[in-house]
């Protein structure tokens, strides 16, 4: 009986393992293609030039997008919690109802994009360059932070990070 339970435990882990990520998707979005609902946990697409690319709903939690050259990619509800954006260039890219939890937009260039319903709740956005960013609310930046080099559409303001 306790190498039948040891068994479920030991196959247990490695299928949550098998979940976390999906190394044939990851492979596929590096390769420059579309792969909107698809599990991209912990994705590494740094420095990588994906221009136009469509992965709406899809999950790039803890992913690395340092770099990266997205402009016109579409992000629409995805989560991007506790993801690395940092220098990234994503014009012209839509971010509706993107989950950006947490994650780290330091410097990164966001002219054009749509943030509409995007969640910003604990996002670094030092020296981000949103000043011709859509959608953005006054609501959504208050619960993020930046510094005095954040560029952000008039009227808007973020609260220093700490």
């Amino acid at each position: 009986m306790i190498r039948i339970l040891a068994a479920l435990a030991f196959a247990a882990c490695f299928s949550d393992l098998a979940a976390a990520q999906d190394a044939g998707q990851i492979a596929r979005v590096q390769a420059g293609q579309s792969c909107p609902g698809c599990n991209l946990f912990q994705a590494d697409l740094a420095y990588l030039d994906l221009p136009g690319i469509d992965v709406s709903g899809a999950r790039l939690r803890q992913a690395n997008l340092a770099l990266v050259t997205m402009n016109h990619a579409r992000f629409d509800g995805t989560d991007l919690s506790i993801s690395n954006l940092f220098g990234g260039r994503f014009t012209g890219a839509s971010f509706r109802n993107a989950n950006l939890t947490r994650a780290n937009l330091v410097g990164a260039h966001f002219g054009s994009a749509n943030f509409a319903g995007a969640n910003l709740n604990g996002a670094t956005l030092s020296g981000a360059e949103l000043g011709s960013a859509r959608g953005l609310t006054q609501s959504q930046l208050s619960s993020a932070c930046g510094d005095a080099s954040t560029q952000l559409p008039r009227g808007l303001t973020v609260p220093a990070c700490r």
